[in-house]
């Protein structure tokens, strides 16, 4: 039945047409121009309708509950995705991280030349300072292709995993208010478990909402306390996903269930990829280089750092 609303002719697909010809108001605003147009337009992009295709594809082959085949579908797109990708960004900055002692004791050499090369010429301390920051750009470029390792390289995880948490969570909110399939909504409506039986409606006890933004701030902490030197920027990056995590706890609790029990799904697996990360063996496994702030001890120095943190014994 859920094929028959794919079948139908663009132009009701634009007017939100479903599978009973029903017209929604949200994709009639959409049409329209309204505010909701850009919501619309992107919940019915070709990306979003794969993610639905993918899901009703699992729950289907596997034969699990519509909670489990979500449990299943963050851990599986988690694991065959983003955890290679976050191996492959963990090698860009441990390469990052070796680097540095070659720049400092190349700037400091680059430093002097310039010096010596400015009192000859007779150059002011602000050209002097030009030439400094673009030799020192020029080397530093050079030694990042030497190694491969430029930083931007290590954000395309970011540029991955945020375009398909978007698609994923679009596919479950088309799926939850039937704009997918009357079919497929009714069976996410008895397709739940526990305190949330239907995946279609908010959970009123706010334990995913509560849950989700418990282990999106673990995560963030966790992150945190690895880091020795920090910046003023990592201080607000730190800062902002602290308050991203607490405000992400009331949007939850506004969207069906199924959109949080994917939300908490593909966190948790996150924080446990996080942690698998840290181990010396997988380091090795996947050929991450050892840097001077990798420790043996990693889960112990985890535990240490956040019961220090928060401890409120004096």
């Amino acid at each position: 039945m859920w094929r028959l609303a794919r079948a139908l002719p663009p132009g009701a697909r634009a007017w939100g047409l479903g599978a009973g010809g029903r017209l929604t108001v949200a994709a009639a605003s959409a049409a329209n121009g309204g505010p909701g147009a850009w919501y619309e337009w992107l919940s019915q992009s070709a990306p979003v309708h794969w993610a639905e295709d993918g899901l009703v594809a699992l729950q289907a082959a596997a034969g699990l509950p519509w909670w489990a085949a979500i449990v299943c579908g963050a851990a599986l797109l988690r694991t065959a995705v983003t955890l290679p990708l976050a191996a492959h960004q963990s090698r860009l900055l441990a390469k990052l991280e070796n680097l540095q002692p070659e720049i400092k004791k190349l700037a400091e050499r680059l430093h002097y030349e310039v010096s010596v090369r400015g009192k000859q010429l007779g150059w002011s301390e602000k050209v002097a300072r030009f030439h400094f920051k673009k030799n020192l750009q020029r080397i530093i470029t050079e030694l990042y292709v030497r190694d491969n390792c430029h930083p931007f390289k290590a954000t395309l995880l970011v540029w991955v995993q945020i375009p398909m948490w978007v698609c994923v969570s679009l596919a479950l909110r088309n799926c939850s208010v039937g704009a997918m399939d009357s079919e497929v909504q009714e069976q996410f409506s008895s397709g739940g478990a526990l305190w949330f039986t239907d995946l279609t409606a908010p959970d009123s006890t706010w334990i995913l909402p509560v849950s989700l933004g418990l282990v999106n701030l673990l995560i963030v902490e966790i992150f945190a306390s690895q880091k020795m030197e920090v910046s003023r920027f990592q201080k607000f990056a730190t800062n902002f996903f602290r308050v991203v995590s607490v405000v992400m706890i009331p949007v939850a609790a506004t969207v069906p269930s199924s959109m949080a029990l994917y939300w908490l799904s593909s966190s948790f697996v996150g924080l446990s990829h996080n942690l698998l990360l840290r181990s010396p063996t997988f380091r090795r496994l996947c050929c991450i280089p050892r840097t001077k702030s990798d420790s043996d001890t990693p889960y112990r120095d985890i535990v240490t750092a956040l019961t220090t943190k928060y401890s409120f014994k004096k």
